[in-house]
C-alpha cells in the first residue's frame, strides 16, 4: 500500500498508508482525531525555480510526445507558414490550413507521409 500525505489544520502534515480507493477520503489526525484532507506535497525546488526553467519544463512537457525536428526543409516550411500567416492575417480565410503538407519526419530525419492507413506498407 502506498503512503499518502494528509494535513491537519492544527497539527500539520502527517502520512498514512491507504489503498488507492481510500486515498481521497479524509483521515483522522493522529493527535486530535479530527478528519484531515489529503494534500499533495511538491518539492520546494519547484517553487524556487526561476521563470526560464519553468518555461523550459513547460516546453518539454508539451513536446514529450512529439519531438520537434529542425532541418532545412522544416525551417523552410515554417518560414513559408509564417509568411503566409503574416500576409493574410491569422484568421483571414483558414485556407492556409488546407494547404499545409502532411509531411512529417522520423526520428532519424527521413521524410514520412502519414496516410489514413498507417498499417499499410508502401513500396
Amino acid at each position: 500500500m502506498p503512503v499518502y500525505d494528509y494535513k491537519c489544520a492544527e497539527h500539520g502534515l502527517f502520512h498514512e498508508l491507504a489503498t488507492f480507493e481510500q486515498s481521497a477520503q479524509p483521515r483522522a489526525c493522529p493527535t486530535c482525531q479530527q478528519p484531515a484532507p489529503r494534500v499533495i506535497v511538491l518539492p520546494p525546488q519547484l517553487k524556487a525555480m526561476g521563470e526560464e526553467n519553468h518555461r523550459a519544463h513547460e516546453h518539454n512537457e508539451k513536446s514529450r510526445h512529439q519531438p520537434a525536428f529542425s532541418n532545412k526543409e522544416v525551417r523552410a516550411e515554417e518560414a513559408d507558414k509564417r509568411a503566409f500567416a503574416h500576409k493574410h492575417g491569422k484568421r483571414c480565410c483558414g485556407d492556409h490550413q488546407k494547404r499545409s503538407s502532411k509531411l512529417m519526419y522520423t526520428a532519424d530525419g527521413k521524410k514520412m507521409f502519414p496516410g489514413t492507413r498507417p498499417w499499410m506498407i508502401s513500396h
